[in-house]
């Protein structure tokens, strides 16, 4: 039998998850009327509310999940693939009755304060480059932590994708299809704000674990396929954002000789690579093949790019944390997959 959620209650009255919430936690906000029928409700499905020992967080104090990434709030409010992760943290902590502590910590600004300060039970730990302070602050509290993507932290439970495969995957599809001059832009390399030309040893120096994984796909799959990988002009961003992939586009469409693939780490960055394309009046694909990675700005586009599972990733962050007894310290890998849309061919 599948476990009753807020959701499912959500669904059989007919209103949104925060309303049913309500009814547990903040009846004042209800009419008696429409409170009193998700109550009925939540019976006859047999839902006594939000379980108090998730709520308590294993007899936390604040009720609250500690959320710690490493960009600014108005990043994590408009780039697609942060909002689906966050959607499913959130799911994951609104069935459980607590609340989120969002810690913004962005790039090239290394501030511990906010941790040490945090009123939180647990924290879910998003993309921090290796060896950040913030990082050292958290496990000083000793508090239940997960890891999502980056770094890898033994002893604490970790959730993301296998990057060095899914990489590899990317940039496999464009050299099975005939092309052998790519190009690569890539954001969340390094924590230093620098954006322009990165060679090999720049590359392998990545101090975003996850990245490097990444990267080293694309390499591996390039010199598998006998591709100079130091011939390859790869470009390196500091800001994930449309108007940098067309910077990244229009310094890599400017390489003699010009690739006929370009491989990138974001969709939003794709979709950059994009727009130089149709400013140097390159078609797509026939002049220039486009992959970007999640899938989480694509499909309108008509975007090739490997999707990965962001709001399942963030709704199991959440149960992780939310677990009692403790989450075992276990590397869950979530599949990934390449979806071939338009903007890919064979090169002419």
């Amino acid at each position: 039998m599948a476990k009753v959620t807020l959701q499912t209650i959500a669904d059989r009255v007919g209103v949104s998850r925060a309303t049913v919430s309500y009814a547990f936690s903040r009846p004042d906000q209800l009419s008696d009327g429409l409170r009193r029928r998700i109550l009925e409700v939540a019976d006859e499905l047999g839902y006594a509310g939000p379980n108090a020992t998730a709520r308590s967080l294993r007899l936390g104090r604040a009720g609250a999940l500690g959320l710690l990434f490493s960009e600014t709030l108005p990043y994590a409010f408009a780039d697609p693939y942060a909002v689906g992760f966050f959607q499913g943290l959130a799911a994951a902590a609104e069935d459980a009755g607590v609340g989120l502590l969002i810690l913004p910590l962005p790039r090239g600004e290394q501030r511990p304060v906010p941790v040490r300060d945090a009123v939180v039970d647990a924290f879910c730990v998003v993309s921090l480059p290796d060896g950040h302070p913030a990082l050292a602050e958290v496990l000083a509290r000793k508090l239940p932590m997960v890891v999502v993507d980056e770094p890898y932290v033994p002893g604490h439970p970790f959730v993301g994708i296998d990057e060095p495969a899914a990489g590899a995957l990317a940039a496999r599809h464009v050299l099975e299809l005939g092309h052998r001059r790519v190009g690569v832009a890539m954001v969340g390399l390094h924590d230093d704000g620098r954006t322009g030309w990165a060679d090999p040893a720049r590359q392998r120096a990545a101090t975003f674990e996850a990245m490097r994984g990444r990267r080293g796909g694309y390499e591996s799959a390039c010199v598998a396929a006998g591709v100079d990988w130091a011939g390859v002009p790869f470009y390196e961003l500091s800001r994930n954002s449309r108007e940098a992939g067309r910077e990244a586009g229009h310094a890599l469409l400017r390489t003699d000789p010009r690739p006929t693939a370009v491989l990138t780490n974001t969709d939003v960055l794709a979709l950059g690579i994009l727009d130089a394309a149709a400013d140097l009046g390159l078609r797509v694909p026939e002049d220039l093949s486009v992959v970007g990675f999640s899938d989480s700005a694509a499909q309108e586009a008509g975007l090739t790019t490997i999707r990965q599972a962001k709001q399942e990733i963030g709704e199991k962050a959440g149960r992780l944390l939310l677990s009692d007894p403790p989450a075992a310290p276990e590397r869950l890998i979530f599949p990934h997959e390449l979806i071939v849309r338009s903007s890919t061919a064979a090169p002419h």
